[in-house]
């Protein structure tokens, strides 16, 4: 790179990416610690996982998911 612009573009980039970085620990600590609060209070947390997986997921490909797991629990005699 013999071009400074580009190396204080790269710098620049890289910096961007470090604090992004930085920001996506933090969320990930802060997101860690409304968990431990879930299980102080009761909650089962490996639920509580699947609900928010769930929940980011599109209402019909979950419906149709849930009906075709319904359909080959009954095949395989687990229907409730």
């Amino acid at each position: 790179m013999d071009d400074p612009a580009q190396g204080d573009q790269l710098k620049s980039i890289v910096q961007r990416i470090e604090r992004l970085e930085e920001e996506k620990k933090t969320i990930s600590d802060d997101i860690k610690e409304v968990y431990s609060e879930a299980k102080a209070n009761g909650y089962d947390v490996a639920v509580l996982r699947k609900v928010i997986t769930l929940r980011k997921r599109d209402l019909n490909e979950r419906k149709e998911e849930e009906a075709i797991l319904d359909l080959y629990l009954q095949a395989v005699g687990e229907s409730a």
